[in-house]
């Protein structure tokens, strides 16, 4: 087996210029004009929302200071601004709502386009990306990465970019209404403000950014346990799970803490400086109008221009974090995007063409890691329609074989054939629906037995027939057993088919591979997991199903594998003997003492079980 790679602990400064940049071409794509009208469109009632808003307080300005001026001559004139300014909130209210039902499949689209590229991409990665890798935190970083784009698009579109718009124009309303002097001192306090807010924030980050980190730990933890659900109930660990599982979450929750009572001194901060300049404007204000120079309707505009425009700034830090978050989960995505491909199709390589269904091994030198070398020089050459097995002690690189043959890896040296073709040369796809597996661990979709039968049918040759599956299972010998299900076909399985039986499992896989069809077939110890009786049964259909393909098994009983046109011997990594099973016993090598000491193991268990 390969070994684990070291978990990914380079915790890179993500670039927020450089994370959009990637983004944009899903939020803005090229062959949607559709999608590019509904942000246009939103962006218009943007700004039409945000106009309004900023009239409201020149239409009470108005109201206030015709009523003070007393008179009835004034009624329909305060009157008309109270409808004005009704109707100015309600249009506001109805232009935001409007603009998130018409941006709203915009976010939608670009999330599910970014999370199928990343879910592909996912699937193009090599084996040992996989064995290294945590499925919980893959998945959790995928799941935070798509979750915090519609967050982070509504708030960049829709609060960022109005605030600015806002600031702007209270600046000019301010300095044409009411002087220079409430001009800087907003400008002065929206910069402390922002500058006490980032400060606070990027430290709320760090926090947040520990909080994550042990949430994924926790929840790898606890995927990790209910995978292997059997062998903790075996070692009766339950407690030692729960104790192990409780000490992530523990963890988790001290740090959520922190991360929570930072943001109460964040609001507190916050309605310090906030508070101080409506102190400010207002005592100014009245001031002025002592002076004669302000009304009171010029009051109450100074105080609403303010209260509107403290509304989003008093949401700018769970905006700044939600945002800079939002860029650090989409760039861990994107680093997952970015991961090298180990095993890729090289530029225009041709599918692979069967006509003969050669294997050949020349030269192959690999290796999992580079300070040990699994397979020395190795070669041999499996004949179209022949029966070869593969046997040999524990770590002979048996199972090796099979993963290179399936491309998994590349050999450091040397080539596999087939039908004379690199399998280097041609495309993964080709090749692997060319070669079928029975794997020595079957596992099955959490879905139908129907399901997981007919997921053998290769893509590009459409659905699998029903009639294709029940020939399947007839073939794999199951169709009796399935067919007494209350549910037939449409029996669920469980979690990696763990509510069937081992030889229930191992059927299902053959009849996928039968489903599939393929000229090659590899049998990767599949009966080593069951017992003899059932064995022979497997074993019979594993004989007639490989008629006429070309076989290779990979076994560690040898009596399996006695009637194989050719025995291959691995040990250490080369090829130690080769020949028929009579042949092998007359040369008195490894492969004789193999024989001998399984004999003599299962004379002694016959002897015990009497």
């Amino acid at each position: 087996m390969p070994p684990d790679a070291p978990p990914d602990t380079d915790i890179q400064r993500y670039d927020g210029w450089a994370t959009l940049r990637r983004f944009s071409p899903y939020l803005w794509p090229d062959n949607r004009p559709d999608l590019r009208l509904r942000i246009a469109a939103a962006l218009l009632l943007v700004v039409l929302a945000k106009g309004l808003t900023l009239a409201t307080p020149l239409a009470m300005k108005t109201i206030v200071d015709t009523m003070a001026a007393g008179g009835n001559e004034g009624l329909w004139v305060a009157m008309s601004f109270v409808i004005a300014f009704v109707a100015a909130r309600f249009l506001s209210t109805a232009f935001d709502n409007t603009r998130n039902i018409v941006f709203e499949r915009v976010g939608q689209e670009a999330t599910q386009h970014l999370a199928e590229d990343t879910f592909a991409r996912l699937h193009q990665l090599s084996l040992r990306f996989h064995l290294g890798r945590r499925t919980g935190e893959v998945t959790k970083t995928i799941e935070r990465g798509t979750k915090s784009i519609d967050s982070m698009l509504y708030f960049l579109l829709f609060n960022i970019a109005p605030t600015v718009l806002e600031l702007i124009a209270v600046a000019a309303i301010f300095y044409t209404l009411f002087g220079f002097e409430l001009v800087l001192a907003t400008a002065v306090t929206v910069a402390i403000y922002i500058a006490a807010t980032r400060w606070i924030t990027e430290w709320r980050t760090e926090l947040r950014r520990k909080m994550n980190d042990l949430d994924g730990m926790a929840l790898s933890r606890a995927v990790d346990s209910l995978l292997n659900y059997e062998t903790v109930k075996y070692f009766g660990a339950e407690e030692r799970e729960r104790e192990r599982y409780g000490r992530a979450a523990q963890a988790y929750a001290q740090a959520a803490v922190r991360s929570e009572n930072s943001l109460g001194v964040l609001n507190i901060v916050q309605a310090v400086i906030m508070n101080a300049l409506m102190l400010f404007a207002l005592g100014f204000t009245v001031w002025q109008w002592s002076r004669g120079l302000l009304s009171v309707g010029d009051l109450v505009a100074v105080q609403t221009y303010l209260t509107q425009l403290f509304r989003p700034l008093d949401m700018l830090g769970m905006v700044y974090r939600t945002i800079r978050q939002g860029l650090i989960d989409m760039a861990a995505m994107f680093r997952l995007i970015d991961t090298e491909v180990e095993v890729a199709d090289t530029p225009g390589a041709p599918a692979l063409v069967v006509r003969r269904p050669t294997v050949a091994f020349e030269d192959v030198v690999f290796g999992y890691d580079p300070d040990r070398t699994i397979l020395h020089g190795l070669s041999f050459e499996v004949p179209a329609g022949a029966h070869v097995a593969i046997v040999g002690p524990s770590g002979a690189g048996k199972s090796t074989i099979a993963r290179l043959l399936f491309r998994f890896y590349d050999p450091w040296s040397g080539r596999v054939l087939i039908d004379g073709q690199d399998i280097s040369a041609v495309t993964q796809e080709s090749l692997r629906a060319a070669i079928g597996i029975v794997p020595q661990d079957s596992v099955l979709f959490n879905d139908t037995i129907g399901y997981n039968i007919g997921y053998g049918r290769p893509h590009s040759q459409g659905p699998a027939l029903h009639d294709d599956i029940v020939r399947g299972a007839r073939d794999a010998a199951i169709l009796p057993f399935i067919e007494a299900l209350p549910h037939g076909f449409d029996t669920e399985v469980g979690e990696r088919g763990l509510k069937l039986s081992g030889v229930e499992k191992q059927r299902v896989a053959i009849a996928r591979t039968l489903v599939k069809d393929p000229p090659i077939l590899i049998l990767d110890e599949a009966t080593s997991a069951l017992d003899s009786r059932t064995e022979q049964g497997i074993l019979d259909t594993l004989h007639r199903v490989s008629k006429d393909r070309t076989s290779l098994s990979i076994a560690h009983r040898l009596s399996t594998v006695a009637d194989a046109d050719s025995i291959l011997v691995m040990d250490h990594g080369r090829l130690a003997e080769q020949g028929t099973h009579q042949a092998l016993l007359r040369r008195g090598g490894l492969y004789a003492e193999m024989w001998s000491r399984q004999q003599a193991e299962r004379d002694r268990n016959l002897e015990a079980a009497e």
